[in-house]
């Protein structure tokens, strides 16, 4: 099957996963059969995409005709064989219980057309085996949504047994027009990618407080505020559901042995029914307590390195065994786990021969076979798992944060690239836009840049405050970083040809004070600026207070800080500070003709324009003094002979820089 014949899709399920999927298929333009066994369920899983779609509308993600349109492409049923009967494509996100699905899908089987695509949302169950409820296994594989659906980007796409490369293909293409990511689980093991390194990682973090090596807040500082985590391995497993967690390691511990024995800190939980945020309390208290208060400085050692360890080690075992690449493992985790880094590239940094001396180590110590190192572990020590299986050729410079193209016309393109934190701000982004713009300084064939962020979700939506807040809150640092993020975006200020902020999507706080230091701004319909510093209690730290107000005046400035409140983009071109808005659909297009254009100038006439304009700002007399100087200058340059001779000719220049 191609992508181009799938018209209708079946979920089965109405629940959260259910009507999210549901939703994103609506929203793709998909006609949607929404099941579930009554109908109490079923509308109110139609309510709920409903309600979700009007949010969406309502905070200008879409358009309130786009999500009129989404819910009248979903058709709520209960009747299994009303539902599957003209369908295309088949996704079955019911309770995680393997005898049900094999139930459901025994019936779907008998009633779907035979062209049908079928594909499960388990989290953990084995693909293969719900596949043999059917007599298409060629036709089935999983297709793992994370939860909320409508927001989250990842979408693992797994192998069964007997699946066909055209059935992973067209799923794939199908999670891709549906605007998600799609990453390839090449074999059907228990975690697949994402769970398959978090669930253990949270139960190890479980061990070290059982076994009293730490404590609750002693880990998840490390794993908050060192390890740079998005949340505290216990925070996180409260956010999720101890519960959930623990079914799918009680699965792996099923499917694989004593290595994925649930910690009893978990099972006590469980059976307590102390299952995190959704009860009230978990590892922390939410009804009576402060939630997940985890100290900022009390690190240890110890956890970070078991945990890292931990990391490794499954790592280790999906490349080896040929699940996924160190690549994809770290582009799912990121999406899926939201981590700043990936956990190959986490390990490869901290030093495979460090952590798997530790895990042997620790093994030795406690003889648990969860800390049995991989037997591919040792093959990947010399050249780490980048540099080894599963590593990818680059020539390119290895940026973690950002993504550095060449698209031509001598345009360099600077690429923020976190698009699941929304391109946040951090200091690594930081040093490595210092890194980028030398490269992009000293390469002679550049004569603009051209910056962008990923994700066709945000240009930036600010400072990443979680990874700046793991470097400490002292104030002495505070200034130290605030001084470095100046520097650094006064270099685009400085640098002696045109930059470009291409912005689509959020451009806020601190990605809003980096697209100040660009020359020209272009930006979408559908683009949204503001400086909410004030909402916490800040201020403009990377030179927002003093950029903003010679593009906007001060008024304007004030009012843009002082209100917080956040602008569109034709509003900002009426203050100025946007040059050009563009649709969504052209802005590649107009983003590069607009730095080609400028790349195309004098470069000799730009670098002393650059100067004296900067220069005049505070000192009038001393930017005309460049002025002067460089007019001085550039009167005798092939530049101008080559302006001259164009413009009798009626021909366009041709500027070498001469």
């Amino acid at each position: 099957m191609e992508l181009d014949q799938i018209n209708t899709i079946t979920v089965l399920g109405a629940g959260n996963m259910g009507h999210g999927i549901a939703e994103v298929a609506a929203l793709a333009g998909y006609d949607v059969n929404l099941r579930d066994i009554n109908d109490e369920l079923v509308q109110d899983g139609y309510d709920q995409i409903e309600w979700s779609l009007n949010k969406l509308a309502e905070k200008e993600a879409i358009t309130q005709d786009d999500a009129d349109a989404a819910i009248d492409r979903v058709t709520p049923i209960v009747d299994l064989e009303e539902a599957v009967q003209d369908t295309d494509f088949v996704i079955e996100a019911i309770v995680e219980r393997m005898d049900i699905k094999k139930d459901v899908w025994g019936e779907v089987d008998e009633y779907a057309p035979d062209h049908a695509v079928f594909a499960t949302n388990t989290s953990s169950l084995s693909i293969s085996e719900i596949a043999t409820a059917t007599d298409r296994a060629d036709q089935f594989c999983g297709m793992h949504f994370f939860n909320p659906p409508v927001r989250m980007d990842l979408v693992e796409v797994i192998s069964g047994a007997e699946t066909s490369d055209e059935t992973m293909d067209v799923t794939e293409d199908l999670a891709e027009a549906m605007g998600k990511t799609p990453v390839r689980v090449r074999k059907d093991v228990p975690g697949f990618i994402v769970n398959r390194i978090l669930v253990p990682l949270m139960n190890e973090a479980a061990w070290l407080v059982h076994d009293g090596e730490a404590t609750i807040e002693e880990v998840d500082s490390t794993t908050k505020f060192d390890i740079g985590l998005p949340m505290g391995s216990f925070e996180l497993a409260d956010y999720v559901g101890i519960d959930v967690g623990h079914h799918v390691l009680d699965y792996m511990h099923d499917e694989l042995g004593g290595k994925y024995e649930p910690c009893p800190l978990l099972v006590e939980k469980v059976e307590e029914e102390n299952l995190g945020q959704k009860t009230g309390k978990g590892f922390y208290d939410y009804e009576d307590g402060d939630g997940a208060d985890i100290p900022m400085d009390e690190h240890s050692a110890l956890v970070k390195e078991r945990l890292l360890a931990s990391m490794a080690n499954e790592v280790s075992y999906l490349i080896g065994d040929d699940v996924a690449s160190a690549d994809e493992i770290d582009q799912a985790v990121k999406l899926g786990g939201r981590f700043p880094k990936g956990p190959a590239k986490m390990a490869d940094e901290y030093g495979l021969n460090k952590l798997l001396s530790a895990l042997k180590s620790a093994y030795e110590e406690t003889e648990h076979t969860r800390y049995e190192p991989d037997e591919h572990f040792e093959s990947f020590v010399g050249e780490g798992f980048h540099g080894g299986a599963g590593a990818e050729e680059d020539d390119s410079v290895d940026f973690d944060t950002l993504e550095l193209h060449y698209p031509g016309d001598m345009v360099g393109h600077i690429e923020l690239n976190r698009p699941q934190q929304m391109n946040s701000i951090s200091l690594e982004l930081i040093e490595e836009l210092d890194a980028a713009i030398d490269i992009m300084e000293e390469d002679d064939e550049v004569r603009a840049i051209l910056m962008t962020g990923a994700g066709g979700k945000a240009f930036s939506a600010g400072a990443d405050f979680m990874s700046i807040a793991g470097g400490g809150a002292d104030p002495l640092g505070a200034v130290e970083l605030s001084k470095f993020g100046q520097e650094t975006f006064g270099r685009l200020e400085e640098i002696e040809m045109p930059v470009v902020a291409a912005i689509d999507g959020y451009c806020l706080g601190g990605g809003m004070e980096l697209a100040t230091c660009a020359d020209m701004r272009l930006a979408t319909t559908r683009s949204n600026f503001g400086q909410p510093e004030f909402d916490l209690g800040l201020l403009p730290g990377w030179g927002g207070t003093q950029r903003l107000q010679r593009i906007v005046g001060m008024g304007r400035a004030k009012e843009i800080i002082f209100t917080t409140d956040h602008f569109d983009a034709e509003t900002m071109h009426d203050f100025g500070f946007v040059n050009e808005v563009v649709e969504p659909g052209e802005f590649e297009e107009k983003a590069h003709e607009l730095a080609a254009k400028l790349a195309g100038g004098p470069p000799i006439a730009m670098r002393y324009t650059k100067r004296a304009m900067a220069k005049g700002w505070d000192d009038t007399d001393a930017g005309l003094e460049i002025e002067s100087m460089g007019f001085g200058h550039v009167v005798g340059t092939e530049d101008v002979h080559a302006g001259i001779n164009a413009f009798f000719g009626d021909d366009d220049p041709e500027f070498e820089g001469k």
